[in-house]
Parts: structure tokens; sequence; C-alpha cells
């Protein structure tokens, strides 16, 4: 592995839970299971990011936003 590939903390299809309160979800509620679906790449800050999903809502998050 290069040194400038990011280093994701979770892995596809991992349950996890989420640290903030949801932004304009439509369960609203933090604490649903999601499944995480994506892996993305870090941003120019070098934060990683996923998308997660419950039903058939799916949310862009950062890494610090989830917990397993």
């Amino acid at each position: 592995m290069r040194h400038t590939e990011a280093v994701h903390k979770f892995k596809l299809n991992q349950v996890v839970n989420l640290v903030r309160a949801p932004f304009l979800t439509k369960s609203g509620a933090a604490s649903l299971k999601y499944e995480v679906v994506r892996l993305l790449p870090a941003d120019t800050n070098g934060e990683i990011s996923y998308r997660i999903k419950y039903g058939t809502e799916e949310l862009a998050v950062r890494e610090h936003e989830i917990k397993a």
C-alpha cells in the first residue's frame, strides 16, 4: 500500500451508528443501524468518507460521524 492511500476504519457492509444527529433525514433517528454501502476516498484534508444506508435512505458521512 502506498502512503498516499487512505485506510478506512469501517468495512463495506459493516453496520454502524451515526454519532451526529441526522440532517434532514426521513427517519430523523440517530440510533438507527446503518450499513456501509460505499467506501469513498479521502478528501484534500485526508478525511475519509462513506455512503451509509438504512432502508431506502442513503447518506454521505465522514469517518468521525459514525461508530461501530
